[in-house]
């Protein structure tokens, strides 16, 4: 198993710039279709704490599932999480893992903190 870890969308063009960067360094990650299968809200917080980040810092505001989800700026640690593991799509990608560590690959090139 790979020693890195990135939860990717293959349709987002961000996401696959970053799996394309970390390969052209040689490394080939374990790729999560995090849509497919989404992370639980155990896994959310041990993925943030890795991050150094907040739920709200990983949530896509923009998602219409965000507002049919009635979430806001005032919406708790656990609102957030939940929404996110019950709508993916809710998850701001893509994020590569290693160890305790991760980053979230805005802009793509972020993945490569990761790699030195």
């Amino acid at each position: 198993m790979s020693e890195y870890v990135i939860y990717h969308n293959p349709r987002c063009s961000k996401s696959r710039a970053a799996l394309a960067l970390v390969r052209e360094h040689g490394i080939e990650p374990a790729v999560i279709l995090y849509l497919d299968n989404p992370p639980t809200v155990a896994g959310l917080k041990q993925l943030l704490r890795k991050l150094e980040l907040s739920a709200a810092q990983l949530i896509r505001r923009g998602e219409a599932a965000y507002r049919e989800a009635g979430l806001s700026t005032d919406s708790t640690e656990t609102e957030l999480l939940e929404a996110m593991a019950a709508e993916p799509r809710l998850i701001e990608r893509p994020v590569l893992v290693h160890g305790d560590r991760a980053v979230l690959g805005r802009p793509p090139e972020k993945v490569l903190e990761l790699l030195r």
